[in-house]
Formats: C-alpha cells, sequence, structure tokens
C-alpha cells in the first residue's frame, strides 16, 4: 500500500483522519443549512434564510479541501483495498453534501420570496417531507462515522416513503397551482421545496 515505515504509517493515519474529520465537519455545515433553511420558511424567519446563503460558501470550501486531501492521499500514499475505497468514498460523500447545501440554499431563497406575502398554512405541510429527508441525511452520515453499511443500505427502503409522500405533496400543490389565485406563485415555491427535500433523500441515499 505505501512505504512500511513508522513514520509513513503516522503521516498517513494523520491524513487519513483529517480527511474522515473533513467530511463530518461539512456534513455537520449542510445539516445545519438545511435546517435553518426550513426553520426560515416554518418560522417566517428572514435572518436564518440569509445565514443559510451566506453559509453555503463555507461548505462549497470544505468540498474543495476534501478534494485537496483526498488528492494529496492518493499521489503520496497510492493506498489500496479499504483505504482507497475510504478516500473515494469521502470524495463522492463531500459532492453530495455540497449539492444537499445547494438544496438548502434553493429552498432559503424560495422562503424569503414567500415570506414578503402573508403567510400560506399549507406551507406546514411540508414539515413532514422535511423530518423524513433530515433523518435520511443524519443515518446516512452515521452509516459513515460508524462504518455501517446495514444501515447505508438500508436507507434506500426508506427513501420510497419519502418519494410516496413527495408525489402526494406535488399533486396537492399543483392542484392548487392551477386553481390560480393570488397564491398561485407561493404554491409554485412550495413545489420547488418539496422537490429539493426530495433530492436531499436521494443525495442522503447516495451518501449511505
Amino acid at each position: 500500500m505505501y512505504q512500511d515505515s513508522p513514520h509513513i504509517i503516522r503521516e498517513f493515519d494523520k491524513t487519513i483522519g483529517r480527511l474522515r474529520n473533513e467530511v463530518i465537519t461539512m456534513a455537520g455545515q449542510a445539516q445545519v443549512n438545511l435546517e435553518r433553511s426550513i426553520q426560515g420558511l416554518m418560522e417566517r424567519d428572514i435572518d436564518r434564510c440569509k445565514l443559510v446563503i451566506a453559509d453555503d460558501t463555507e461548505v462549497d470550501e470544505s468540498e474543495q479541501t476534501i478534494d485537496a486531501l483526498g488528492m494529496d492521499v492518493l499521489v503520496r500514499f497510492h493506498p489500496v483495498a479499504s483505504d482507497l475505497r475510504l478516500v473515494v468514498s469521502s470524495m463522492k460523500i463531500a459532492a453530495n453534501l455540497e449539492r444537499i447545501s445547494d438544496h438548502a440554499v434553493n429552498i432559503a431563497k424560495r422562503a424569503k420570496k414567500m415570506l414578503s406575502r402573508p403567510e400560506l398554512s399549507e406551507t406546514a405541510l411540508v414539515e413532514p417531507l422535511f423530518e423524513m429527508a433530515l433523518g435520511l441525511l443524519k443515518d446516512a452520515m452515521l452509516s459513515f462515522t460508524d462504518r455501517s453499511s446495514e444501515l447505508g443500505a438500508s436507507l434506500r427502503e426508506r427513501d420510497k416513503e419519502l418519494d410516496r409522500f413527495h408525489r402526494k405533496l406535488i399533486s396537492e400543490f399543483s392542484s392548487r397551482l392551477e386553481e390560480g389565485g393570488d397564491r398561485a406563485e407561493d404554491f409554485l415555491h412550495l413545489i420547488f421545496v418539496v422537490r429539493s427535500l426530495e433530492r436531499v433523500g436521494d443525495l442522503s441515499v447516495n451518501i449511505g
């Protein structure tokens, strides 16, 4: 795998440990962004929406750091087997986390537009879908930190339930949109919000 000397082994272990920690930190950032985006929508808190948009830069920088660390490990140590899988998986996970944060930003931007108008009671229907998506994200990262392939594999079945609820909301909001009226634009925003949450579920399955 790499030169079998105490110095090289220590250096490898240190770099791998940093790579894992960076992935875990990035996941925490992406999760906070997702939670704040929905809190901003549900609690009509425009400041939280603005925080999500501003903090997305940190997630982007984390992805770049993880990519650089991963490439450094590949070039310097030439890992094989489980070590190689860990490095490649970490880089792929970072890409999925970056996309999850992008969806949080999309939700925050939609929420900001909705907050400029009176509250829409149907917005509350989104919360159960968010809880499903958040649960998938948390367990996806738990499968990474605990190295649990069983937990990672179990997410796909749960994502099917999320997909069913997503389709139900899309149908309901689309019907309201087709009715027209002065709240039609808000229902369009909600359609995009639930689509983003559905994608968060898919990306969490990818991580798992």
